[in-house]
């Protein structure tokens, strides 16, 4: 077996983090188990299969996003380059000698991974909050990641999958529609009315677990016609357009957004408002259209600071925010397979056909990859899977 692989990397040696953009595909050293008894007795390689493509790769691509995470590891590890990547399906090749004894796992076994490797010490881990770990490690970022042959990964944090249940491009995005189901948990949504702002990736995933999970209506706000005509073929059953803030008031809600979710709510709003976009003008317009009592999910908000038009009224009218990252470990992995298992749901084919397209212009083979046209796909399409040995 070839000591060497294809990867996707960004090296601080070879690109400056604030003028470079994209990755570059290169071999490097394929990984080991350097002690398999000992120091790797739980961990194993995995051979990737399909690897998809997340908003969070995307802003590794333009710099915007995770520089300081990146480059502040590689020096912890005394390294400068960094292999990209944390949604997979692959297969296991070789294992630790206590992983099978202890997990299960065998040669040959398709698995996926939760793409935060936690710690298990820490407070939060100690008191069922792994999906917060204070010492957690990122695949793709923090440690190096799936955008390549083959990967090294610690038992623990694997998923199996039943490709006889799960088509294989659609279990190797298993981990962001866990994103999904995980802003989707808090709170029971049968019988509730929805409002998801943001109709991207997440957003649209979010679509259709609301709708699985038994949301009364769905209200889809989304300014992309593209993502807005897909939104209503996964189950929306209306997409509102918002109106964008003025230059000097970024953060301003849209009264129009707000008035056209009261007429469709009886004039209440909607119970739950998933904030899925991250900019300031769509946390505030989730507040606004949020009835009393209601519940705001805030997942894809930005980093830096926001302001919210009339903080008094989240108090009087008892609206209560929710911050959600990643996935619950493991619970959220559990629905997310019973919904993408389910034959009669239709989820996994709307995945498949609606926001994959079925594999057109959305499946990058690894042997093709060249930037200009990977970044003309990814502009083009929400989701995109990289074929490495499928």
């Amino acid at each position: 077996m070839s000591q060497s692989m294809w990867a996707l990397t960004f090296d601080s040696a070879r690109e400056d983090w604030a003028t470079s953009t994209g990755f570059v595909k290169e071999r490097v050293p394929r990984p080991v188990l350097d002690d398999p008894a000992h120091r790797d007795g739980t961990s194993l390689i995995v051979k990737v299969k399909y690897a998809g493509v997340c908003g969070s790769d995307r802003g590794i691509w333009s710099r915007k996003s995770f520089g300081d995470m990146i480059l502040n590891s590689l020096a912890d590890e005394g390294k400068t380059k960094r292999i990209i990547g944390h949604e997979l399906l692959g297969e296991i090749v070789e294992m630790g000698d206590r992983v099978a004894g202890k997990y299960g796992y065998a040669v040959g076994d398709i698995v996926s991974t939760e793409s935060h490797i936690i710690c298990g010490a820490c407070s939060q881990c100690r008191n069922g909050e792994s999906h917060v770990c204070a010492r957690d490690k990122i695949i793709g970022i923090s440690r190096d990641g799936c955008f390549a042959e083959y990967v090294k990964l610690p038992a623990k944090a694997l998923w199996p999958t039943n490709v006889d249940l799960i088509r294989p491009e659609v279990g190797a995005v298993q981990e962001p529609f866990g994103n999904a189901v995980h802003a989707c948990q808090v709170r029971d949504l049968r019988g509730k009315s929805v409002a998801i702002l943001g109709c991207g990736t997440i957003g649209l995933f979010a679509v259709l677990v609301a709708k699985g999970m038994g949301a009364s209506t769905i209200i889809g706000v989304e300014p992309d016609p593209k993502n807005a005509e897909m939104a209503r073929r996964l189950g929306c059953d209306v997409v509102l357009t918002p109106n964008f803030p003025p230059a000097d008031a970024p953060h301003r809600s849209d009264p129009a957004l707000k008035e056209a979710v009261l007429e469709l709510t009886g004039g209440i709003g909607v119970d739950v408002a998933m904030e899925m976009a991250g900019f300031n003008t769509s946390v505030n317009n989730a507040i606004k259209v949020c009835r009393r009592g209601g519940d705001v999910v805030l997942f894809g908000i930005k980093n830096g600071n926001a302001v919210i038009e009339d903080a008094h009224r989240l108090v009087m009218d008892g609206i209560k925010l929710h911050g959600v990252v990643g996935r619950q470990i493991f619970g959220s992995w559990e629905i997310t397979r019973s919904l993408l298992e389910s034959q009669s749901n239709g989820i996994q084919d709307a995945i498949w056909n609606v926001i994959l397209k079925g594999g057109t212009g959305t499946m990058v083979d690894i042997d093709d990859f060249e930037p200009a046209s990977f970044e003309a796909a990814f502009s083009a399409h929400p989701k995109l899977v990289i074929r490495f040995a499928g």
